[in-house]
């Protein structure tokens, strides 16, 4: 059987409102022929009507192969994992989300050669505009340290620069839970369009994620317009089951997510993954003490990584996560976006 194509991608996801906006799609098609829109809230990705394989009869399926909104939603909790920690990062990085255990790892594997890009996100430090973005140096990636993960941005789109164009072949890939979905089913995939991603793809780390927001409906609609707080004025954004926005000034603003519906795009709705059970590591605040990161460490790969940051006193490891707490918000979340 012929595999599918952008075609029924779009039926079934694009069309329905399920899509994550998590980029693979981007990234992978061999035409170049699909992308995002800027600025479109909500919005599927779009074509421009070539497709080797609806319109040569080569076949290809990449697209399809790559989407985390085929088949069906994880629906554990935690997951499996080898080992929880709360973990602080050693290093001093200044607009640290938690213990900065993240990027104190990353920038270790960097500085260690154990990798040798990381696609994640980046923002405008005024604007706080997300972009998705190829890093390559540790003083880079600590400068660029932060609460960015709040906004949507189709970050695997920078796996195209990252695996084609720049040939890198030791990456690691920070993102929710869609974003660690589609690298999931990227590295299970037989498709040999995808394999060049799977093979170049090192390590995973995967974010707790209630939702992510539009940057322009939550900038301009909410937080400015409502709460008069201009986006130079932010600090670090965190979601817990209400969105707190640190200002500056060391001021904290509590917005509650019953007044951010406008502002989620529609295919979050359709996630039930809190904790990224599919990543090598997962991270995120709830579940250890203010000023930690709880650590989901889920594979051996995975765990060398922490070991290797650990070794090199780069993080600080504690056995005090809170298991409870990280399995009530994903409960929440299941039970909210299951019936979807």
């Amino acid at each position: 059987m012929a595999a599918k194509s952008y075609l029924d991608l779009k039926k079934e996801v694009w069309d329905t409102g399920r899509c994550s906006g998590c980029g693979a799609c981007v990234a992978v098609c061999p035409a170049d022929s699909i992308r995002f829109s800027e600025g479109e809230m909500g919005t599927a990705p779009k074509s421009n009507g070539y497709c080797k394989q609806a319109s040569d009869a080569v076949p290809c399926g990449a697209c399809y192969g790559a989407c985390p909104r085929v088949g069906e939603q994880p629906s554990e909790t935690i997951g499996t994992y080898l080992r929880l920690a709360s973990a602080k990062a050693v290093r001093d990085i200044p607009h640290r989300q938690s213990g900065g255990a993240v990027t104190a790892i990353l920038a270790h594997a960097l500085d260690a050669g154990l990798i040798d890009a990381v696609v994640t996100v980046t923002h405008d430090p005024w604007t706080k505009k997300p972009s998705s973005v190829v890093i390559t140096r540790s003083d880079v990636l600590v400068q660029q340290a932060g609460s960015r993960y709040s906004w949507w941005v189709p970050l695997l789109a920078s796996l195209k620069e990252a695996v084609i164009r720049r040939k890198f072949q030791r990456i690691a890939v920070v993102g929710v839970p869609c974003v660690v979905q589609a690298v999931a089913r990227i590295r299970a995939s037989d498709n040999d369009l995808l394999q060049p991603f799977a093979k170049a793809i090192r390590l995973v780390f995967g974010l707790f994620c209630t939702e992510t927001f539009d940057y322009s409906a939550l900038v301009n609609g909410k937080i400015r317009d409502q709460y008069h707080i201009e986006p130079y004025e932010i600090r670090k954004m965190d979601v817990k089951g209400k969105l707190e926005i640190t200002k500056q000034d060391g001021n904290t603003v509590i917005v509650p997510l019953s007044e951010l519906d406008a502002c989620i795009r529609s295919g979050c709705h359709y996630c039930t993954d809190l904790t990224s059970v599919y990543a090598d590591i997962s991270a995120g605040a709830v579940g250890s003490p203010a000023g930690s990161t709880t650590l989901v460490i889920r594979t051996a790969t995975g765990n060398g990584f922490v070991e290797s940051a650990q070794r090199n006193n780069q993080v600080t490891l504690a056995e005090t996560v809170d298991t409870a707490a990280i399995e009530k918000l994903a409960l929440a979340k299941i039970k909210r976006n299951s019936k979807k």
